[in-house]
């Protein structure tokens, strides 16, 4: 049996969890999105790429897109971790 390879890397989504973790205020992002053409409830359903937002305004996208990088690597860590703890106890 194989381990499945969790390097192939799914592009980057900022989420609403996201904009929680830079602080920023949900009363102000809502009208902030509808300002800059995004759809807010596809944002909070499948997120946004960092692109677009980094295009809408770099200064105010970047502790976000920071936030969403780190959240990533944090769950690439954990899956990681918890394959090769299968692997560890013959459960892969």
């Amino acid at each position: 049996m194989t381990t499945p390879d969790h390097s192939a890397a799914q592009p980057l989504r900022v989420t609403v969890q996201d904009l929680r973790t830079a602080r920023y205020c949900m009363a102000g992002a809502r009208p902030w999105f509808r300002r800059h053409g995004f759809d807010w409830q596809a944002f909070l359903d499948h997120g946004i790429a960092p692109e677009r937002l980094r295009e809408a305004d770099a200064t105010l996208a970047r502790p976000v897109i920071r936030a969403a990088a780190a959240r990533v690597a944090t769950e690439a860590r954990a899956a990681r971790e918890a394959a090769e703890g299968k692997a560890r106890d013959g459960r892969a």
